[in-house]
């Protein structure tokens, strides 16, 4: 695997979207930040060159269904049509896959991870190698959008102005939900607040020992919700309750780690 070539490779297929759009830019930047995560976590896992290079390749390659989605619906709604999907086509059904990596010996293994790197739960069917790098991917991926959720504007993110998302509420059902330290199904949201919890709700679905230390290092919860304010003042009481919750458990799952 040559991930140089790779990043060339993703470089030039950019060259077709309007890279000055906000979100187009946002994915562009958001790729390279799960690569940046991926290599932490691997690096954090002991993993060998070789997994730690294909860790690399598929957080290179798992979003990059989202630039045609946008620019066909302007939209990062996966109910319109699931980002994974069109990666997927774009990699294997119309051959991409060969020009960022030569050997076909890997091609199952990422397009397993790519599948299912965005879906509520992984398939218990998956074990060894296909799990792991399903496992990386998806912590990548929430550690890097932490960064996003805390850097990029509201407007960008949520299709909301941040005065809009003020006078929104937490739904019961996300409320009860991240009490009981769930992650949340995109279904279940109802409102656009909803939406801002359940991205740090993310921290009830991370793998790895590594990725938690990542959350409580970079202080995110605080900077998650600190990012929002709200004019409702039941609002304001449960991302309090919320914030309380979201240190729960980070304490219990972390009180081990070296």
């Amino acid at each position: 695997m040559n991930f140089l070539n790779a990043k060339k490779v993703f470089a030039e297929y950019l060259r077709q979207y309007n890279t000055s759009d906000d979100k187009i830019r946002l994915k562009i930047v958001h790729t390279y930040g799960v690569v940046n995560a991926a290599e932490t976590i691997a690096k954090g896992l002991n993993l060998s060159q070789e997994d730690t290079d294909l860790a690399r390749h598929i957080a290179l390659l798992h979003d990059i269904g989202r630039f045609e989605q946008l620019r066909r619906y302007n939209s990062f709604d996966d109910s319109i049509i699931p980002h994974a999907e069109l990666s997927l086509t774009i990699l294997f059904d119309e051959g991409m896959i060969s020009d960022f990596i030569q050997e076909r010996c890997y091609d199952s293994l990422i397009y397993t991870a790519i599948k299912y790197h965005g879906v509520y739960s992984l398939p218990p069917s998956l074990t060894g190698s296909e799990l792991l790098h399903s496992q990386i991917i998806r912590d990548a991926d929430k550690l890097d959008n932490f960064r996003v959720k805390e850097t990029d504007s509201i407007l960008t993110m949520l299709d909301v102005t941040e005065e809009e998302l003020a006078d929104e509420r937490i739904s019961n059902h996300m409320y009860e939900s991240f009490l009981n330290h769930k992650p949340i199904l995109n279904s279940e949201r109802e409102t656009h607040m909803d939406m801002w919890i359940s991205y740090l709700a993310y921290i009830f679905d991370l793998n790895f020992d590594v990725s938690l230390a990542y959350v409580e290092e970079h202080d995110i919860v605080n900077k998650l919700l600190n990012r929002v304010s709200s004019n409702v003042p039941e609002t304001r009481e449960r991302i309090e309750a919320i914030k309380a919750a979201a240190y729960q458990y980070l304490n219990t799952r972390t009180r081990f780690i070296g």
